[in-house]
């Protein structure tokens, strides 16, 4: 239960991209429509949640655009208020306004019941349905993130949890230009399911199937492994080749690709741990070899604080999910084509990326690493979308 019970802003911007507030040509609109349009071609009823932390406190957002904190909890956790706001039918529009200084947002999609939340004195307590208990096991249902402010919208799908509900995000300025992502090809989410189950080795582990035959998701592999059904070792045998390797060759890491004279460069030393130094000669970080689970998470061995460590552990993270750490020895990289393209990689990622339109998505948490993720953003943004997909 601990798990599960974490501050709203905690549990969210784990998974989001790294949002700067960036000046904008002038301050967005104090609300910001967001519509809902429902393309699924399904006959369930859909329920929306809009959540975020406003002006330091945590809560959800009607559909008008005011919002309310979350308030009292108990142990063992109590229903939180009924937040839902009912969705469009089948090929109709929602318009939700979402209030400018809504920070790590989550809007969630739901089809024929309504999700269950639950408030402890700690902070909300989210739908979890890797754990067998989660009353929300059985219910279709995914999510959108955003963050919008002073410097904008930013809004993407994510899959670094799970994969679920097709959907694609849109944001248009005040130019009326307007950036689309996120969108699957045509029958993508069967064939992302397929895929997966055609994956020797656990990957078919991963999907969720509830008792009327229904696909409900997919679950990412970090949560594979919490859940027990996916293996805890996967890449432990690629990780000692790669650490291995910079033994005898020097990596060099190249984390922001509109500034090339910021340079890392890494080698294993005779304990194993991988030491980078900058341009001067400085040791700057120290990379123990990671577990599996670390890289499915980025985190632990792998975590990215907002140092050079976390410029070096988030390029690292995002080249093991690829396959290609220990082949290319200058990283990141930014050709897609040499991505995935070994028998030990993130099939699950990979997958996932090949059903989108453009080949962007967010199968794990650094995916934005050199901009492969389903991210919009605008400075000057008039309106927003999010469009359930055929499915």
């Amino acid at each position: 239960m601990r798990s599960r019970i974490l501050s709203w802003l905690a549990a969210i911007t784990a998974t989001m991209p790294l949002i700067v507030s960036a000046p904008a040509e002038a301050v967005p609109p104090s609300l910001l429509p967001l519509t809902v349009t429902n393309n699924s071609n399904r006959a369930d009823q859909v329920y929306l949640y809009v959540l975020g932390g406003y002006n330091g406190r945590l809560g959800y957002v009607n559909a008008a655009g005011q919002f309310t904190a979350w308030s009292g909890g108990a142990i063992p956790p109590s229903p939180a208020p009924d937040a839902s706001i009912p969705g469009p039918a089948g090929g109709g529009s929602k318009t939700l306004n979402i209030p400018r200084n809504l920070s790590s947002g989550r809007l969630y999609m739901s089809f024929g019941e309504k999700l269950k939340f639950f408030l402890t004195p700690d902070g909300l307590v989210q739908p979890a349905p890797w754990n067998p208990s989660d009353p929300n096991r059985n219910i279709l249902f995914d999510w959108s993130e955003f963050t919008y402010n002073d410097g904008g919208l930013w809004l993407n799908s994510s899959q670094v949890d799970m994969f679920a509900v097709p959907h694609a995000v849109e944001v248009t300025n005040t130019a009326g230009a307007t950036k689309r992502e996120g969108e699957l090809k045509a029958g993508g989410r069967n064939n992302f399911f397929a895929a997966l189950r055609g994956q020797p080795g656990d990957w078919p582990k991963l999907i969720q199937t509830r008792g009327d035959g229904t696909v409900v998701r997919a679950l990412a592999p970090r949560l594979g492994i919490e859940s027990g059904l996916f293996g805890n070792t996967y890449f432990d045998g690629y990780t000692t080749e790669v650490w291995n390797t910079y033994k005898n060759t020097t990596l060099t890491v190249v984390p922001i690709r509109e500034n090339t004279a910021i340079k890392f460069f890494g080698r294993t030393d005779s304990a194993g741990v991988m030491q980078f130094t900058n341009t001067a000669g400085a040791r700057v970080a120290s990379v123990q070899r990671p577990s599996t689970r670390d890289v499915f998470g980025c985190d632990g061995r792998l975590g990215a604080p907002n140092s050079d460590t976390g410029l070096i552990t988030r390029s690292l993270c995002a080249a093991l999910h690829r396959s290609t750490l220990g082949y290319l020895h200058t990283q990141p990289t930014y050709n897609a084509a040499e991505f995935y393209t070994r028998a030990v990689t993130d099939h699950y990622s990979r997958k996932i990326h090949e059903q989108m339109v453009d080949g962007k998505a967010y199968g794990f948490s650094f995916d934005d690493v050199g901009n492969f993720e389903s991210l919009v953003h605008d400075p000057n943004p008039r309106s927003a979308r999010v469009i359930l997909t055929p499915f």
